[in-house]
């Protein structure tokens, strides 16, 4: 379907991508994974013919069509919304288009050149183009008021949805998309999940999302040592089978007996849990064909997130009653009562989110509620993770080091070595602790703003989008960190294992009051009588 040949990518002295050879096959969804830097997004725009390589090319097999998701949003603004989702099959636009322009200045002349036209069009299906494009919408949550608007006019997160609509239309044979997810509501990726689960053509998608790359994806591509390699399984198992491999590699001494019986076992947990599940890589069987002996040990670091706690907190926690907020005499949310018990691990999420960032600005004092009231234990100490943390890092003089030296409380943590210690868990090691404060990626001012937690030693802990600009293995270690967190924490994250594995409480905050539950997400999002009550919340 879609063939790589020696494909090589080099940008001064660095090579991105060295002889690569690979194959994507009909019917198979390929996660692309590999560490920041690795190449991912500029492998995709090679895929899509934006990029050229420095040397090898790219073949996809004739008559077949490729659809990327574009990243562009304001590519199509002087469009409506519906033109452009059809215009994500070029061709049946190209011979729409002609046909409309021949139809409206109609002569005889034309009369030939129209019936071929006629003819491409209804090979293609064009007669029910526009219906397909409608549907398509309305399941991505743009409602059919808004399909002939322009696409100046459209919010910009509605916008990642009409250009979603149009990769996705008409059928693509191969479909390329770099983070589909971003921007998307819990039920939108779950459309999106469901759609792809069952699509029958090729899709290669980079994603940090891990629930979306479990759910959809029958092979993990790993870009790793310039190289890419295909693994049969989605990226839960990817990346359970590469620790295990990894650890038995570091294990010279162990028995190859012994290995070989830790490896059949872990093929048969996994097998287990998979047959279990709707993942795409039950519904293909790919199951058959796993296996971990291929799965090679990675390159990848992933930082140490241990989140200590200075004293264990009392059993309450947080008091909050009655509290509201607005901005410009819109309502975000009222009537929020909330108390907070020891040992809860709370996912706050709202479909708007301002209601949650302006939650946690009031919890820590940097906005005030319209009305109500909240207490913190006498015992808690609080630690935030804001979802801006650009104030934190405006003084160009600081390096890492003295910048996280701020936060230290004695003699001892001012040290160098013990600061370099923190820094070193999340990957700032060497020369790399020196660098400006000023200078960061967004994703090194997460791991700093995590760095500054760790040294707080909280028992409280409040995170606002807390994956956002992390890596997958940055978000994967982060996430088994607040699994064994011993203390409370209030989260809001569109990551869905984040939310999943983590709480053990739902609190949803809306224009009209606030959904309060004991229980999974999962077990949130499945019940019916809850979905009920969140359409009313937000009517």
């Amino acid at each position: 379907m879609l063939t790589v040949n020696n494909l090589s990518v080099q940008f001064g002295k660095r090579i991105l991508f060295d002889e690569v050879n690979t194959t994507f096959t009909q019917g198979n969804c390929y996660g692309v994974i590999g560490a920041n830097g690795a190449g991912k997004s500029t492998f995709l725009k090679i895929l899509a013919g934006d990029i050229e390589p420095t040397s090898g090319r790219v073949f996809l097999e004739p008559g077949k069509r490729m659809s990327v998701l574009n990243q562009n949003h304001n590519m199509f603004d002087e469009h409506t919304v519906l033109e452009t989702v059809m215009m994500g099959n070029k061709v049946l636009f190209a011979v729409k288009s002609e046909m409309d322009a021949l139809y409206a200045d109609y002569d005889d002349a034309n009369a030939d050149r129209i019936g071929e036209l006629q003819v491409q069009f209804e090979e293609m299906n064009g007669w029910n183009a526009e219906s397909d494009a409608a549907a398509m919408l309305s399941n991505l949550g743009i409602d059919a008021d808004m399909h002939y608007t322009l696409m100046a006019d459209m919010e910009g997160k509605l916008k990642v949805r009409v250009l979603l609509a149009q990769a996705l239309f008409g059928n693509p044979d191969v479909l390329v998309m770099d983070e589909p997810t971003n921007d998307l509501d819990f039920e939108t990726i779950a459309w999106l999940e469901n759609f792809l689960a069952n699509y029958e053509n090729t899709v290669i998608v980079v994603s940090h999302d891990r629930h979306f790359l479990d759910a959809v994806c029958t092979h993990i591509s790993d870009i790793d040592f310039s190289k890419i390699n295909h693994y049969s399984g989605n990226y839960t198992f990817w990346y359970e089978s590469s620790q295990l491999a990894a650890r038995q590699k570091a294990q010279q001494n162990k028995k190859a007996e012994e290995k070989k019986a830790e490896l059949e076992e872990f093929i048969r947990r996994f097998s287990a849990n998979v047959a279990k599940s709707k993942q795409a890589t039950s519904r293909k069987k790919m199951i058959d064909k796993l296996n971990l002996e291929e799965i090679k040990p990675s390159s990848r670091r992933y930082p140490a997130i241990i989140f200590d706690t200075e004293r264990e907190a009392g059993d309450q926690i947080l008091h909050v009653e009655n509290l509201s907020a607005s901005i410009d005499g819109e309502v975000l949310f009222k009537n929020v009562d909330l108390n907070m018990a020891k040992g809860d691990k709370v996912v706050v999420f709202s479909k708007d989110s301002r209601a949650t960032t302006a939650f946690y600005e009031i919890l820590n004092g940097n906005m005030k509620a319209d009305t109500g009231s909240f207490d913190w234990g006498i015992t808690t100490t609080q630690s935030y993770l804001p979802n801006d943390n650009s104030e934190f890092f405006t003084d160009g003089s600081l390096n890492l080091v003295d910048w996280l030296r701020q936060w230290a409380k004695t003699e001892e943590e001012r040290d160098e070595v013990y600061v370099r210690g923190f820094l070193g868990k999340m990957i700032f090691s060497g020369e790399e602790a020196l660098k400006k404060c000023t200078v960061l990626s967004g994703g090194e001012k997460v791991r700093c703003m995590l760095s500054r937690m760790m040294m707080i030693r909280a028992n409280v802990l409040m995170l606002d989008e807390p994956t956002n600009h992390l890596d997958l293995e940055s978000i994967t270690a982060f996430n088994n960190s607040l699994k064994n967190f011993k203390g409370s924490v209030l989260f809001t994250t569109h990551d869905h294992e984040f939310a999943q594995t983590v709480a053990n409480r739902v609190l949803e905050i809306t224009p009209n009051g606030v959904i309060d539950r004991y229980m999974t997400f999962d077990e949130y999002l499945d019940d019916e009588k809850i979905q009920e009550q969140r359409k009313k919340m937000y009517s």
